[in-house]
């Protein structure tokens, strides 16, 4: 069976009575914290992953310019 509106209101009301506001928005707001951290981390994960040497291969060497193959012969 469904949960009808009125039992979620009073459920929400419970939680509002028991905890009170300040501690749920304490709680959402350290949620958020959370939320940006994370986001945060993952982009610099993501530049410094960009940030390292890419490692030629022998296919990628062939792909490039003549120019740039003699180089990578004579060194």
């Amino acid at each position: 069976m469904a949960p009808t509106w009125f039992k979620l209101m009073l459920v929400v009301l419970l939680i509002v009575v028991l905890f009170g506001r300040g501690r749920i928005s304490d709680v959402m707001g350290d949620f958020a914290k959370g939320i940006k951290s994370f986001k945060k981390g993952m982009a610099e994960d993501d530049s410094a992953d960009a940030a390292k040497p890419v490692e030629t291969t022998a296919s990628a060497r062939l792909e490039a310019p003549l120019e740039t193959r003699a180089q990578a012969r004579a060194g």
